[in-house]
């Protein structure tokens, strides 16, 4: 009996989503060959991650097993499953293998960071594969919102995976490849061992709907309204670009693409061959010299993003063009959790200017995942032994999984860190790894519990203050202390000077102190922070972070 095993180990994407990041191995116990699936980001939010750029996820574990690190296999283009390759590349040092649409969007990507174009490999669609160590790795083209998104079928002496990645049921997806039932019957017709598997509607009991069906209504809408109509989704859905944009046609009207995230999508599309017979589109200098009533602008920020095309025209002016009394704006798209505040803000930035905006409307938007329906028969196609479900919030993977054992596929609920060891005829734990997120802030890789953010949302909750101190060489004070604050109204409930009243309890607390905690730096500042923050709490109410600069005088 071999004594080899064959491993599951999401870093990402189990258990949230976003950041999606898969390990698959293969070999002895601690010595397995190592192969990821994805590697994206997830967003900031000003509440909880204030000024972080992109959140990845920890690859502590594998970067520390490089070595064993046999490729990198992406599924598709989405910023949660591509976006962090090239934040890693160094770590990992492995070759990205992919297909061409999301080949050209990771190279872009690795050239930002000055990586070699070359590490970036693009592979052809399943029948052919990628022989990486233990796995022969194939890409089947699967539906979802974006070009060549594809499944996995991972072949490995321990039996057949199939890591299915974002999809839908979708036999006209207007861009990309339409679901091939018979080809997905072929690849389960041997046998699946496990089947790692999208989980993100698994609540929707409705049948998905095709993206063909939101064309006829967008066109519609566009012909019965007045003024400018301007709409937004997400950059990466080329397809609803595609549909948005011949409907604009469709109501006689000139299209104009705003924002470099859809221009360079819509650019990828075109060089890769995947995005066909695009209609003709204008410049915005252009745009804004044509009546309002002939324009259809496509423009970026659907989730509400501060500096995106969509939240520049909701704040005045974008390009030359400004939004008016009688303009429709419409969002082909749905809100991820998470972002509503975002894009509530721009809906009533609009309003104030007398714009109509359309939101939450089904009829012209429809999701790139797998309704309810969609999964079970996705099941019932691959018949798996093993059901794992990703790209899900815990409450997802746990109801994929009552999904699964009314299918009687055995399920297992694997969240970040949690290794699954897929041998034998059941799903068993084999370790917990510890996982978490990296956050780049600014140019810098930070980690989560490094403390940097939390300090940030303590200044942001509490304002801040700096003490000085001067003391001289027989370690007595040369004069106050003096203080700054910032973050903290200037005046409290005494109704004299914030500052003010802390130098006179400094002073006082200084005038007080013994001559064993003015030598002492450390007794010194503890003391010096305990005043500052009592009396500013009684103050203002608030108990600030507090920075104490001690300078000492020598002979």
């Amino acid at each position: 009996m071999s004594s080899d095993r064959l491993i599951y180990l999401p870093l990402g994407g189990a258990g949230e989503i976003g950041m999606n990041a898969y390990v698959y191995g293969y070999g002895k116990p601690g010595k397995e060959r190592l192969i990821l699936v994805d590697l994206g980001v997830t967003f900031p939010d000003m509440d909880t991650t204030p000024g972080v750029d992109l959140i990845l996820p920890d690859i502590t574990w594998l970067a520390e097993r490089r070595d064993r690190l046999e490729g990198v296999f992406i599924t598709h283009a989405h910023e949660d499953h591509v976006g962090a390759v090239a934040h890693y590349y160094e770590q990992l040092g492995a070759p990205i293998h992919a297909r061409a649409f999301t080949a050209n969007i990771a190279r872009a990507k690795m050239a930002e960071h000055g990586h070699p174009d070359t590490a970036v490999r693009v592979v052809s669609p399943w029948p052919e594969t990628v022989t990486a160590g233990p796995f022969t790795v194939g890409f089947a083209p699967i539906s979802h919102s974006i070009p060549e998104s594809s499944g996995l079928v991972i072949d490995t002496p321990g039996g057949r995976l199939v890591h299915t990645g974002d999809f839908k049921i979708d036999t006209d997806p207007v861009v990309g490849e339409p679901f091939d039932r018979e080809m997905w019957e072929s690849i389960g017709a041997d046998g699946i061992k496990a089947m790692i598997c999208d989980s993100t509607n698994v609540f929707s009991e409705h049948a998905g709907r095709s993206e063909s069906s939101v064309g006829a209504p967008i066109t519609e809408l566009i012909q019965g309204r007045p003024g400018m109509v301007v709409a937004t989704t997400f950059a990466s859905n080329v397809a609803r670009v595609k549909t948005l944009a011949e409907a604009g046609v469709r109501a006689g009207r000139s299209v104009c693409l705003m924002g470099r995230a859809m221009n360079r999508m819509v650019e990828a599309g075109k060089q890769t061959g995947v995005l066909t017979g695009f209609p003709a589109t204008i410049p915005p200098e252009e745009a804004s010299k044509l009546a309002r009533e002939s324009v259809m602008l496509i423009v970026t920020g659907s989730q509400g993003e501060r500096r995106a095309a969509s939240a520049q025209l909701a704040n005045g002016k974008y390009n030359g063009i400004t939004m008016k009394e009688g303009d429709t704006f419409l969002f082909s798209s749905k809100t991820i959790p998470g972002n509503e505040r975002g894009v509530i803000r721009i809906m009533n930035q609009f309003s104030e200017q007398g714009v109509d905006v359309i939101e939450g409307d089904d009829r012209y938007h429809v999701s790139g995942h797998a309704n309810r329906p969609d999964l079970d028969a996705m099941h019932k196609i691959l018949r798996p032994q093993i059901l794992i479900p990703m790209h899900g919030e815990h409450r997802h993977l746990r109801e994929h999984v009552k999904l699964a054992k009314s299918n009687r596929i055995e399920g297992v609920v694997a969240v970040n860190g949690m290794m699954i060891d897929l041998g034998g005829n059941a799903p068993k734990v084999a370790e917990y790894i510890e996982t978490g997120r990296t956050y780049l802030d600014g140019s810098v890789k930070i980690g989560a519990m490094d403390g940097i953010v939390r300090d940030r949302i303590r200044m942001a909750l509490n304002g801040h203050v700096m003490i000085n101190v001067i003391i001289d060489e027989d370690d007595a004070p040369l004069g106050d202390p003096w203080v700054e604050i910032m973050g903290l109204p200037e005046t409290g409930r005494a109704r004299a000077p914030l500052v003010d009243v802390l130098e006179e309890d400094l002073a006082q607390f200084m005038g007080r102190a013994g001559d064993k905690t003015l030598a002492d730096d450390d007794k010194l500042e503890q003391g010096l922070r305990r005043v500052a923050r009592q009396s500013t709490q009684t103050e203002t109410g608030k108990r600030p972070e507090v920075t104490v600069v001690i300078s000492r005088l020598t002979e």
